[in-house]
């Protein structure tokens, strides 16, 4: 069975989502939460999920480095690392140890609306299409070779929190479906 952590910052809707996902299961153990943000939504929901949490505040550490070093020895025995929602940029140092191995989510069809705000910035373009890309994670930000994109036409009726919930919707379904798929190749 493949271990995985998952690297969160915020409310936590794609962790509890992968957590939840009975198919998931099948194929990985989610052993761990890394949160980077004391003040996270998702650490609640992770204790009541009964996932071990390994919280952080980078403010606490001398260096990115000092911190990473310590996230690497906690996810040691881990496979993948899958982000979802994680706002902190992965250091070559820390992906040197994860080469292939660290997979994100990112609310934009790729290589379009890299960091964030992206569904705000693809509204506010009046985009056609506005949809989701999962992808390995690189050196870059919003940069590695993309597993997968889905998308919808933007009907302009709907205001931008009605499209950012349909963005997050397509995130429910694309997230655990890829991981799926990725980990089917790996038994």
């Amino acid at each position: 069975m493949i271990n995985i952590a998952i690297f969160a910052s915020g409310t936590g809707s794609n962790f509890v989502n992968l957590v939840q996902n009975e198919e998931l299961k099948n194929y990985c153990n989610i052993k761990l939460l890394v949160c980077d943000n004391p003040k996270a939504k998702v650490i609640e929901s992770a204790k009541n999920l009964n996932i071990d949490t390994f919280v952080f505040n980078p403010k606490n550490f001398n260096s990115k480095i000092e911190y990473e070093d310590i996230i690497l020895d906690k996810v040691k025995e881990m496979d993948y690392l899958v982000l979802a929602g994680y706002m902190r940029i992965i250091s070559p140092h820390f992906l040197e140890k994860y080469t292939g191995k660290i997979i994100n989510i990112h609310p934009s069809l790729l290589p379009l609306y890299k960091g964030i705000n992206s569904i705000e910035r693809a509204y506010n373009n009046r985009d056609d299409e506005i949809g989701v890309s999962i992808h390995y994670v690189n050196e870059k930000v919003d940069d590695g070779e993309i597993i997968v994109q889905d998308k919808f036409i933007v009907d302009y009726s709907e205001n931008l929190n009605e499209i950012t919930n349909r963005v997050h919707q397509l995130e429910h379904k694309l997230y655990p479906n890829t991981l799926i798929n990725v980990f089917k190749e790996q038994k």
